[in-house]
Order: C-alpha cells, then sequence, then structure tokens
C-alpha cells in the first residue's frame, strides 16, 4: 500500500516475468499459441507477446550461424 493525495493506495501487481525466445521460422506460430494456451488467464497483466525479426545469429563455440547456431 501507499498514499497518493492523502489517500490510502492498494495495489495488487502480479511479478513481471520477461522471456526473450529466438527460434526458426517455421516455429514460431507454434510457440506464440503455446505460450498463449498456457499462460492465458483472462485477466488484467497476462502479458503481451512483440515479434522481431533476427536479422542473423552466431554459436561463437562453433562458428554457426543462421538457424544452424539455434538448435
Amino acid at each position: 500500500t501507499h498514499f497518493y493525495r492523502g489517500n490510502e493506495i492498494i495495489t495488487n501487481l502480479h511479478p513481471k516475468t520477461k522471456l526473450e525466445i529466438v527460434v526458426k521460422d517455421s516455429w514460431v506460430n507454434e510457440v506464440i499459441e503455446t505460450i498463449i494456451e498456457i499462460t492465458k488467464t483472462g485477466n488484467v497483466g497476462d502479458g503481451k507477446i512483440f515479434i522481431y525479426d533476427i536479422e542473423n545469429a552466431y554459436r561463437i563455440r562453433t562458428g554457426q550461424s543462421g538457424e544452424d547456431a539455434l538448435v
């Protein structure tokens, strides 16, 4: 609880978690559907999913790049 302009405000916030997941293009829809299926409660705070294009990925240890670096 905290006070704002003399009024007590009770906040009931859920802890936030940020996931950053990089997957092959062919997996995107399945991953999105799975996340929504598992996490959706219908309440405020269920979260958001943002989709970004990743130009490339590199696995430093092996020198692999592109989708080969993701598996």
